[in-house]
């Protein structure tokens, strides 16, 4: 049985005195719930927010890493040093990384062998752009970046793969994704890992929606068959708000 996930991704938010309190407040209000609840600090936040949860119900996870061990890769983390620090679960792929850092397919594929050969969990996020919706062609930029980056492993692999859909169109561009949007987009999802995988496979991958889940609207987005929890941005920084999204399950 797939499982639902309400996963907050913190962006280049939060110090850590910013981060010591949320964690606090997040460990008081979430102590037990009917999904996994997850948080990605900042890198350098990592190992206190872990240490900080590390009794609670509450996973810590990276928004990134490279796909080398080692090396001179200046600025960059590898996996390793990501499960040195209590890490198991990292984000990759997500629309910004692709946007502001010209991620590519093939990059992606390349992350996502890294993490998976250090047995880590991968988010993988994916969508298309205002463009691509209005020209109808989101189906075709869905279905390739999901075929890029994951076609290549086998159905095995697949345990460790989350997917995030992101309709980066509907992100802070006055345009709104209804949730019947939301689960057309991902019976697609299903369907085109269900024509490579089979269906056992594309029914047990939990699929999570990243279009500005908030709590006035969690409840209805998460009622819809195919969509399995959620990816936060801007609610996952106030706990009231992160706590509302997790309490719709």
């Amino acid at each position: 049985m797939r499982k639902n996930i309400v996963a907050g991704n913190w962006k280049m938010n939060n110090d850590l005195a910013e981060t010591q309190t949320l964690v606090t407040e997040l460990k008081m209000h979430i102590n037990s719930s009917n999904c996994e609840v997850m948080i990605a600090p900042t890198f350098t936040n990592l190992w206190h927010a872990f240490e900080a949860l590390r009794t609670s119900k509450i996973e810590v996870i990276a928004q990134n890493m490279h796909f080398a061990d080692n090396g001179a890769y200046t600025g960059e983390v590898s996996a390793s040093m990501l499960k040195s620090v209590g890490v198991k679960t990292v984000i990759l792929g997500h629309s910004e990384r692709r946007a502001y850092f010209n991620e590519t397919d093939e990059m992606l594929a390349k992350k996502v062998d890294a993490a998976l050969k250090n047995n880590m969990r991968v988010i993988f996020c994916f969508g298309e752009e205002l463009a691509d919706r209005k020209a109808k062609n989101h189906e075709n930029i869905v279905g390739s970046q999901i075929k890029n980056g994951l076609f290549h492993l086998n159905s095995a692999a697949f345990k460790n793969i989350v997917l995030a859909y992101e309709p980066v169109w509907a992100i802070g561009t006055g345009e709104t994704a209804s949730p019947e949007q939301a689960q057309d987009m991902h019976a697609f999802i299903r369907k085109t890992l269900a024509a490579k995988y089979g269906d056992e496979v594309a029914n047990e991958v939990s699929i999570l929606y990243g279009g500005s889940v908030k709590p006035g609207n969690a409840k209805e987005i998460f009622s819809k068959p195919d969509v399995d929890g959620g990816l936060i941005g801007g609610a996952a920084l106030k706990a009231d708000d992160f706590f509302g999204i997790v309490k719709a399950f």
